[in-house]
């Protein structure tokens, strides 16, 4: 049997695509493996958002090329973002590189790996990419069973001018949600508990099509998928987070007390100068309603430091903002200078290690603002999903609440009691950490329905009327 290797670099988002080519080549015959040096072809599926990203994608394929040297790989692809975006480029620079294949190709992949010439697609970055997989297509799920993710939309039409992602992925375009509903009927009969919708922006899935669809009716829809016991949802917009969504993770207990709302800064002028929607006084508006509506939501944000013209004053502002906002989840980057951005610079007035001072600062203060929230939750109950035993020690089994989302943020240590990997178990919280909690089972596996109120939530009853530090 022919063997394929992949590696998935990026978002979820990319990691569904990688998904889908691989439930095409399993189903042409291919078993995936592991090991590259074991694999007949190789695929990288390439993240090109940001110049980290650029250069880790790089390196990648120069070390997958290595196997096509030196061992059994006879075919080398590289696709996702950064094939779209550079597929000469890549072609030119690397001749071990066999296929280059854009993201509406996705469905070829198996006539790609099986072609005896080199074939290099000829692709821009101009924002026509139109594909859409739906739940017809064959996918492989390689994320721990207890989730998967769960592409709503594709591309984006937002006019941010640090972002790339537009020209590259396309204009936004929404699955029907009967094809949403039916792939996650056909995950959870693969033993998926929890559901995590992603998109560009999930919160205006359905708003491009008349009288189309809406966040809220999909939320209701996947709450009553039996089996399913969370559904949360990933990279929330400011301007589409409405009162009905809202009004839905307040009553659907399945529907994860989560919301991951990247705001990327604080100061008036740089959001302008991003062409990002609102100021610090309406995003804090939009975050006392999303607490007032949705009492105990932990709540997780992004921001970026270091953007062309950014003042120290600016970067106080965004420092105070993040410090009275007390989000629980903080993600922080630097800026890349990417080019056919609109934000795009010559030269960059801000130093890399001035980016880089200001990211720890910002980071340093969320740390303590973590360690508060948490601590705040010790003595509580909290419904945990299990994971399994911790990668520090076997002697921990780690685990999940709803405020958690994988990978991204923490987990909950388990050291008393214990419990089979995707089962769900109450945990009475004894010890806080940044961004860890520590606790002890305290009861039987709980299920979904179980109601909120009997388990002593998190911080937030009074957080609508939060502004104090950590």
């Amino acid at each position: 049997m022919k063997k394929i290797g992949f590696v998935s670099l990026g978002c979820p988002k990319n990691l569904v695509d990688t998904e889908v080519m691989l439930g095409q080549l399993t189903r042409a015959g291919y078993e995936p493996t592991a090991e590259p040096a074991e694999a007949d072809v190789l695929v990288v599926n390439t993240c090109g958002f940001i110049d980290r990203a650029k250069r880790e994608s790089i390196d990648t394929i120069l070390e997958m090329a290595r196997y096509k040297r030196e061992g059994r790989c006879r075919r080398l692809v590289v696709s996702g973002c950064l094939a779209q975006r550079y597929a000469d480029e890549i072609a030119r620079e690397i001749p071990e590189v066999d296929a280059v294949m854009g993201l509406d190709q996705l469905e070829s992949i198996v006539s790609v790996a099986e072609a005896e010439d080199r074939k290099i697609a000829s692709l821009v970055a101009d924002g026509s990419v139109v594909y859409l997989y739906d739940h017809l297509v064959p996918r492989v799920i390689t994320t721990p069973r207890p989730y998967a993710y769960l592409k709503i939309s594709e591309g984006c039409d937002y006019p941010c001018t640090f972002c790339i992602i537009p020209k590259i992925r396309g204009h936004y375009r929404s699955r029907a949600p009967e094809s949403i509903l039916a792939e996650a009927e056909s995950l959870v009969q693969q033993g998926v508990k929890e559901l995590i919708l992603i998109a560009q922006d999930t919160t205006r899935y359905g708003m491009e099509i008349k009288d189309g669809p809406s966040l809220a009716q999909l939320l209701r829809g996947l709450a009553r998928v039996d089996g399913v016991e969370w559904v949360r949802f990933l990279y929330a917009y400011p301007t589409t987070v409405n009162e009905k969504v809202l009004e839905v993770m307040a009553s659907e207990p399945r529907v994860c007390l989560y919301l991951d709302i990247p705001l990327q800064h604080a100061s008036d002028r740089i959001l302008k100068a991003m062409k990002r929607p609102g100021t610090r006084a309406s995003n804090e508006r939009l975050i006392e309603k999303i607490r007032q509506a949705v009492p105990g939501v932990w709540l997780r944000s992004s921001f970026i430091v270091g953007f062309p013209g950014e003042t120290s004053a600016d970067f106080e502002e965004l420092m105070s903002f993040c410090r009275e906002m007390e989000f629980d989840h903080l993600g922080v980057f630097t800026y890349s200078n990417e080019e056919t951005t609109d934000a795009f610079v010559a030269t960059e007035a801000i130093s890399a290690v001035e980016k880089r001072r200001r990211r720890h600062l910002l980071m340093r203060q969320q740390t303590a603002v973590s360690l508060e929230r948490n601590g705040r939750r010790v003595g509580s109950l909290q419904r945990v999903l299990v994971e399994g035993l911790s990668s520090e020690t076997d002697l921990l089994l780690r685990g999940r609440t709803e405020g958690q989302a994988p990978e991204i943020d923490g987990g909950v240590l388990i050291n008393e009691g214990n419990a089979e990997p995707g089962s769900f178990v109450t945990v009475e919280v004894t010890e806080a950490h940044p961004y860890d909690l520590v606790g002890r089972i305290v009861a039987e596996p709980v299920g979904a329905g179980a109601s909120r109120e009997a388990l002593h939530g998190a911080t937030d009853s009074n957080d609508s009327t939060s502004g104090t530090g950590a």
